[in-house]
């Protein structure tokens, strides 16, 4: 059946429930990118430094590594819809309280709650999505996966023409639009089946006892400190208007959306996982040394064709660690996760570091060799993780994909 299909089962023709959970996904995959061409803007309106600044991310990240040890735990016993809701008030409540933020600590704080509150949902929503979806799992999947897209292209957008007027309202309206998710979940969403068996706390990180899927979660470390410093730190690099600042990382978000959901996946098919992961992680470590050390409109173009290479790795990373170990899906990603997002809390806070302890091409350096690292460790693991590259991939691999930003 074509998921495009507009007739029974297709991705135009799901229940309410299904719309709902969509919408909201929307909303939280954009709050990822959101204050990134805002955030010259709050340092200035907050008196801040860019490396205080940066804390924005390392809040949300350091909070969301620990949630992936809570997220299966908590849905396992309280159910899908109980956790999306949960998810979504605690957005709903320290998004506005962040727009209220008087210093850069409170805004620091209030952003790490946003981080928990996140997690708790998008780690739910596709599960809560596949099980309410008409006609099989491929539209639902494919509906997610669009949310997913959709919301990283468009979050630096919509952040730039809020941010315009002021920094607080991007803060405002997403709090508004997950109050509205909220609302449209509880009125259309009914309880879905719990799993039969409990997820333990410690169950993600007894996974990463396995060989393939700890050097997967490693490799993925030293990639995540590049992705995260180019969605961190590029912004002051750039110096430009929230506006110019949104349009260039909305290119960036389609880039990524369309890399990963559609070039990545035949890419794989082509050449195999690891070269194409290997190669990917070295052309990114490339553009972001070209990106530091270029003028200005060599940054943008650099900057946004990160966007390509991000999208790559993302997918295949994330397939490597759902095909490498034989532990339950949501189980092995989130030891992965648990360890990879160690990285994106520490990339946001170290490069404007490294740049007042050096100068202003240093954080790119040191991202361009983290990439490096990361495809060294593919290489040198390989034994560990070619396992997964020969296998056939999974009936529904898109499924795989979506755990770019979810578990």
């Amino acid at each position: 059946m074509d998921p495009f299909d507009a007739g029974a089962g297709g991705i135009l023709r799901q229940p309410k429930a299904v719309w709902a959970t969509a919408g909201a996904s929307v909303v939280a995959f954009m709050g990822i990118g959101l204050v990134d061409p805002i955030l010259p803007s709050i340092a200035k309106g907050l008196d801040a430094t860019a490396s205080q600044v940066s804390l924005l991310f390392t809040s949300y990240f350091l909070i969301t590594a620990f949630a992936m040890l809570v997220t299966g735990f908590v849905s396992s016993r309280i159910g899908g819809r109980r956790t999306l809701l949960l998810g979504l008030a605690l957005v709903v409540v320290f998004a506005g309280l962040a727009g209220t933020s008087g210093t850069v600590g409170q805004l620091v704080g209030f952003r790490a709650g946003w981080g928990l509150g996140n997690a708790l949902f998008v780690s739910t929503a596709l599960a809560v999505i596949v099980g309410a979806a008409a006609g099989g799992s491929a539209a639902a999947i494919l509906l997610y996966e669009s949310a997913l897209g959709l919301g990283m292209a468009c979050g630096p957008l919509v952040g730039a023409l809020l941010g315009d007027a002021s920094w607080r309202y991007p803060f405002f309206g997403t709090a508004f639009l997950m109050a509205v998710g909220f609302l449209c979940i509880t009125a259309f969403l009914r309880e879905q089946p719990k799993p039969a068996r409990k997820t333990a706390l410690l169950d993600p990180v007894r996974a990463l006892g396995h060989g393939g899927l700890a050097s997967a979660a490693v490799s993925a470390f030293f990639y995540n400190y590049t992705f995260f410093t180019v969605l961190a730190f590029t912004p002051f690099v750039l110096d430009m208007t929230p506006y110019k600042s949104g349009a260039v990382f909305f290119a960036w978000g389609l880039l990524l959306a369309v890399f990963s959901v559609i070039v990545a996946p035949r890419m794989q098919e082509r050449f195999g996982s690891l070269k194409v992961l290997g190669g990917s992680l070295v052309l990114l470590a490339a553009d972001v040394v070209v990106l530091g050390y270029g003028d200005h409109p060599t940054a943008i173009v650099c900057t946004i064709l990160s966007g390509a290479f991000i999208g790559v790795n993302n997918t295949v990373y994330t397939e490597l660690a759902l095909g490498v170990s034989d532990a339950p899906r949501p189980v092995a990603s989130a030891g992965y996760n648990f360890v990879r997002w160690f990285a994106a809390a520490a990339a946001p806070y170290l490069a404007p570091k490294i740049e007042e302890w050096s100068d202003l091409h240093m954080p790119f350096v040191v991202a361009g060799v983290t990439a490096v690292v990361g495809a060294l460790v593919v290489f040198v693991r390989r034994g560990a993780l070619v396992h997964e590259a020969r296998e056939p991939q999974p009936r529904h691999a898109a499924e795989d994909r979506v755990g770019v930003f979810v578990n």
